[in-house]
């Protein structure tokens, strides 16, 4: 069973490492670097852009479709925790920030685009219940402007020619 996986994961990324696959990777790869899975998806956003740069804007949308719909996952992730957990918080830094979040309301899914706390934080916001489709567009907002930004500065400090 174990050489049946092994054989199939190599398959799946001899596709996905396919250029004519780009876009379907794209979208895996951002989808999956927004849950709480430690992936990110800059390099392969950079790369196909790199390799095909009139792919810029497609590649921008979707990356940004793939890690705000794996947003979203994390957001239910967290609504499921709550669900099943209840409210189980024992430090006082975790009140403090649960307190904090709340205060900004979906508000604070701009910021699911930053390392390390932007995955977590979509989660925290499903814990907290705020609404769905609010998170969304904020968490895409964020997502779509980091993509952009930094796929536009790499461009700039790496041209072509380099």
């Amino acid at each position: 069973m174990e050489t049946w996986i092994h054989a199939h994961i190599a398959l799946l990324l001899g596709w996905l490492s396919l250029p004519e696959n780009g876009l379907p990777t794209v979208f895996i790869v951002s989808f999956v670097s927004a849950t709480l899975l430690p992936l990110g998806s800059e390099p392969v956003v950079f790369g196909l852009i790199k390799l095909n740069p009139e792919l810029f804007w497609p590649v921008i949308g979707v990356a940004t479709a793939g890690n705000t719909l794996g947003g979203m996952v994390s957001w239910g992730m967290g609504l499921g925790a709550h669900k099943a957990l209840g409210h189980k918080l024992h430090s006082a830094s975790d009140l403090r920030a649960l307190t904090w979040l709340k205060s900004l309301g979906p508000k604070a899914c701009l910021l699911a685009w930053l390392p390390v706390v932007g995955d977590p934080l979509c989660a925290m916001a499903g814990w907290l219940k705020m609404p769905l489709w609010p998170c969304a567009l904020y968490m895409l907002i964020g997502k779509f402007l980091r993509y952009l930004c930094m796929s536009a500065a790499l461009l700039w400090l790496l041209p072509s020619g380099a």
